[in-house]
Order: structure tokens, then sequence, then C-alpha cells
């Protein structure tokens, strides 16, 4: 139990509050030595800076509009697709029960990524130690039957954040659904000559490309280099600036058992990761709007690259069912997951992230 107001405050070591608000919104603020990481409690848990704090480089990637508290403000028009994009500030939402636009699930009218990302959160910190500092977050979905439990775990001298989740079908029929993470890096990080790697050995081109997609729909290779529309082979690990106006696609797949991706810049040696449960997240979606996404929501201002833990592809959840590859949960059962982000140095490619947050170079 917490007595909020007869703790002792430090300024050492692991410390944690929810007490904090920014524009509105309740916050929850996580930190150690070496990284700090805000939580937007009122807006789906998205995590809005995951700072690492030896090179003052915040990771997470904020849209020209920024944090805008949903239900506080009025919107001229509803967008067709649901409010998600008039909310976007960037950062990491989590998307559940569908990923990407709009569909129609069983009498349930389904928005641009789903529930979750907009909903207010629960949130109870359980530890609060110098060591280690732990708080748990759930929510329930409106639309369709979920409970969604969530706890965020920071040790001392540690620049990971530990992520365990349970998501339970609460409702008495079989429920169909799709569960992802949608973190977007910051501009500033990935200009500076950045590379990915990642336990993915496979590239699928979404079949529904944009203008300035590098690619054909629909085409496969292996990682990291295919053969762009242009009849010259593409490195995907290499992140083009902003002068290059791409908007790609893509999906990574085939982990191997390995659930894990890193960017890394190669002269600062720096960079961050994300390992994550592949029995769930079997997929990453590569999303990069690299100063090429023409028309709303962007206006060709969007640079950032998003590797997105998913559980299905394609994007859609009446596509994903279609593909097979939605998740199915009973009526009562509980799946768990996990991910762990992690701010590293002194490393210029990567190996491997384990699910303790270790990296390892390649």
């Amino acid at each position: 139990m917490q007595f909020r107001h007869y703790t002792h405050e430090r300024s050492f070591g692991c410390r944690i509050s929810d007490e904090y608000t920014y524009r509105g919104l309740r916050l929850l603020v996580l930190e150690n030595e070496l990284i700090r990481v805000t939580i937007l409690l009122d807006k789906g848990t998205d995590i809005y800076e995951f700072l690492h704090k030896p090179s003052d480089t915040d990771f997470m990637w904020r849209t020209p509009r920024g944090v805008r508290a949903p239900g506080k403000s009025l919107e001229m028009i509803a967008s067709s697709v649901g409010p998600f994009t008039d909310f976007y500030e960037g950062g990491w939402q989590e998307c559940m029960p569908n990923g990407g636009r709009v569909c129609q699930y069983r009498g349930a009218e389904m928005g641009l990524h789903g529930e979750v990302w907009g909903l207010p959160w629960e949130c109870q910190i359980t530890q609060d130690d110098p060591e280690v500092v732990v708080a748990r977050t759930w929510v329930r979905t409106v639309r369709t039957p979920f409970l969604l439990e969530k706890t965020f775990t920071l040790r001392s001298g540690s620049g990971a954040l530990e992520i365990a989740e349970s998501l339970t079908n609460e409702g008495h029929e079989q429920m169909d659904l799709m569960w992802g993470h949608h973190p977007a890096l910051g501009s500033r990080f990935i200009e500076q000559d950045c590379r990915i790697d990642t336990s993915a050995r496979t590239v699928v081109v979404d079949e529904n490309v944009v203008e300035n997609c590098r690619f054909e729909p629909g085409a496969r290779f292996s990682w990291p280099i295919g053969i762009g529309r242009s009849g010259a082979e593409v490195d995907v690990s290499v992140i083009p600036g902003p002068e290059s106006r791409l908007n790609d696609m893509l999906y990574l797949t085939d982990l191997q058992n390995e659930g894990w991706w890193a960017v890394t810049s190669q002269p600062r040696k720096l960079g961050f990761g994300i390992s994550f449960d592949p029995e769930t997240f079997r997929h990453i979606w590569l999303w990069m709007p690299l100063g090429g996404s023409w028309g709303s929501p962007s206006w060709g201002r969007h640079y950032t690259v998003a590797l997105e833990p998913f559980s299905s592809i394609p994007a859609i959840l009446c596509n994903a069912i279609e593909a097979g590859t939605q998740l199915v949960l009973e009526p009562g059962e509980q799946r768990s997951a996990w991910l762990t982000a992690v701010a590293y140095e002194g490393i210029e490619r990567v190996g491997k992230i384990a699910r303790e947050g270790v990296v390892q170079p390649a």
C-alpha cells in the first residue's frame, strides 16, 4: 500500500511518481541514473519521453501538434478514420484490438489503431525503492470486452524499461484481435547516420503502397536488401535523411524465435532498441515517412521511423482475419506478453537484445 503523503522523496537511484500532470493529463514518471521515462496515463499509457540522460537524447518522436488531451478540445468534424491522428503526439502507443485503419468487427466499428491508445488508464505504484520501482496500470476497452494490464519496471543502473502485460477476454464469445506497439523514433536521433538491426529475416511490402514508396506492392525479399521500383538495390537497414522524401510501409517477419530490433547512430555509437515476446508479437511493422508523406495529417512534415512489434500482418483486423494471422482469445482466456526497451551506447551495430535488455554487439 502506498501512503502518498508520507513517502521519502529521493534524488538518487530509482524514482517514480504518478502525481505530475502535463496539459491536463496525468503522468507516470520513472527514472534512474541513466534514463527517464514519461508515460501519459490519461492517454493510453503512451510513452511520451524516453530520455537517455548521459547524452541528453530523447528517442521518442514528437509530431508538430504535440500533446493534446482527448475530450478537451473541439474538432471541427469527426474524422472517418477515428480520432487517432487528431491526437497523435508521436511517442509510443499501444494498438489493440485493431491495427491500422478502420473496419467493422461483428457490429463494432473499429477506428484507426483500436481503442486502448485513447483511453485513460488506472495506475498503482507497487514498489518504490532505490533499487527498483514498479507501477501497474490497467484499462478496460469500451467497444470490445477486453481487460489489458501492463506493469512497468525500472532497475537502478539499467538503461532498460521492462514491460509485462496480460490481456483478458472478459466476454462470453470468442474474440479475434490484433495487438501491437507503435514506438516512433525522434527525427534528431535518426538523422545521425542510423542503422537498423533486427532478428527478422524477411521483408514484405504492404499491398497498399503509397506515393514515394521505394518498392512495388507485395514485394518480398530477404532482410535487408531488396530491388526497388527503380531496379536498383535498396538497403532497408540504412535510414535516409529527410531530403530523400520517402514513405515506406513494410512488414518484417520470420523472427526465428527471437523478437528484437535496434536503431544505432553510427558516429555517436548511441542507440535504442526493443526486445519482445515473439510468441505474441510475431512481426514488426516498419513505417518510414521520411519527409515523403504528403497530404493530411503529415503535409510533408513527418520524419520518423517506427518499428512496431505486432501480432498480425497485414494491417487492419479484417485483413488479418482473412490472412489467418489474427490472435484469438476464448471467453475468459488470458494471454501474457512482454517487451523490454533499452537505451545503449558504445556499440555501432547490434547482434541481439536479450529479454533482460542486455545488448550484444554484432
